[in-house]
């Protein structure tokens, strides 16, 4: 088993279950271990550790779980120094993996070591980007921008193109149903905080949208049943709200004329469908001191899409700037003004374009292939 994996959220599962296929379409008897999420171990991985036990949320959060996550920090350290992997590939979940990365150098790990996503080191920890050029063999980045903060020299960064983009391109979703009419598609978040934080201004703005415009209608992404009882209690009993599951997240996209997203990668995801989108994020109190405050993270976009963009492509309300008032208001420009919306449409095709494969600078499955074929050196 020459090859470990890591990955530490659902996100980068989705990353490692592409991998993967990619990876046993290349060779079916690779034997590929590590921790991930159920769709990497859907696809075969051996896994020592499963994703769910590193999952945590916001700083507080993070804080809490501490003792428990350096607990599995030195358990998973001392199964790769026994098993002695030729490759050790750790996937975005930046502060423990490069932990990890750093430790196992420090340990004599004398194989490959690859981080695959950088972290976000262009909004803050610039700090982190001798320490990658140190510990790190390659680094893979999905963002074409994100090589040029790198010394060439000192650390081998290659852009692998967005995989979003290989996985939308490649995904057939079949059509659900929905009512006739435009779509306004909300997705509140994967977590019970998120949705706490985000959903009820998200239905009180399109409650109000729906009065102006008969038309619309209301999708709700729902990523989990178990979210479904916690979703029901900010619904309003006159709402009428249509429930998606995860499995037709894509084909939601596909049929939504606009939509409401808190931050993440489902605003990317909505960009490279050309579905124009506000973006909220709702943040408690403590994280917004500790981000401002303490980390000092000042920049002039903080979703994803604006920050590759680098322009606003989405509007975005984040902590404090995000109201009922400036919501709605920030929805009904895509309804009030149609060159408003084709340009935002407009500026999604030229993010897709940018984040496409073709301009990348290697294939990964082949070049982690590459890596496990060549002798390991003394």
């Amino acid at each position: 088993m020459s090859l470990f994996v890591f990955v530490g959220e659902k996100s980068a599962d989705l990353h490692g279950e592409r991998l993967l296929k990619g990876l046993y379409a290349r060779n079916p008897s690779l034997k590929v271990w590590g921790v991930g999420g159920p769709k990497m171990r859907a696809v075969g991985l051996d896994v020592v550790m499963e994703m769910e036990r590193f999952q945590v949320m916001g700083f507080v959060d993070v804080f809490f779980a501490l003792p428990r996550l350096i607990k599995q920090f030195y358990t998973l350290r001392r199964e790769i120094l026994k098993r002695n992997p030729k490759v050790c590939l750790f996937i975005d979940y930046p502060g423990f993996n490069l932990a990890m990365e750093k430790s196992l150098r420090k340990k004599g790990f004398k194989g490959q070591i690859c981080h695959y996503i950088c972290p976000s080191v262009w909004a803050w920890g610039k700090k982190r980007i001798p320490k990658m050029e140190k510990i790190l063999d390659y680094l893979f980045v999905i963002f074409p921008f994100e090589k040029q903060f790198f010394n060439p020299e000192k650390l081998k960064c290659l852009f692998v193109g967005h995989p979003l983009v290989q996985r939308i391109a490649e995904e057939k979703p079949a059509p659900i149903t929905l009512p006739q009419g435009r779509i306004l598609a909300l997705f509140p978040g994967s977590r019970a905080k998120e949705i706490d934080r985000n959903l009820s201004m998200q239905l009180k703005c399109a409650e109000k949208l729906m009065l102006e415009w008969p038309d619309l209608h209301i999708a709700l992404s729902v990523t989990s049943s178990q979210l479904l009882p916690l979703i029901k209690k900010y619904i309003p009993p006159t709402l009428p709200v249509i429930f998606v599951e995860a499995k037709d997240t894509y084909a939601l996209m596909r049929a939504a004329h606009m939509a409401i997203a808190k931050s993440g990668t489902v605003t990317l995801e909505l960009a490279l469908h050309g579905v124009p989108t506000v973006v909220t994020y709702g943040i408690s109190p403590v994280d917004l001191f500790i981000a401002r405050t303490i980390l000092r993270i000042n920049l002039p976009f903080y979703c994803i899409v604006n920050i590759v963009a680098q322009k606003e492509v989405f509007p975005e309300l984040f902590g404090p700037y995000l109201t009922d008032a400036r919501l709605l208001e920030a929805t009904r420009r895509f309804l009030l003004y149609p060159q408003v919306f084709q340009e935002c449409k407009e500026n999604c095709r030229s993010l897709y374009n940018s984040l496409a494969g073709q301009s990348a600078d290697c294939d990964l499955p082949a070049f982690l292939e590459g890596l496990l074929n060549e002798r390991r050196s003394i």
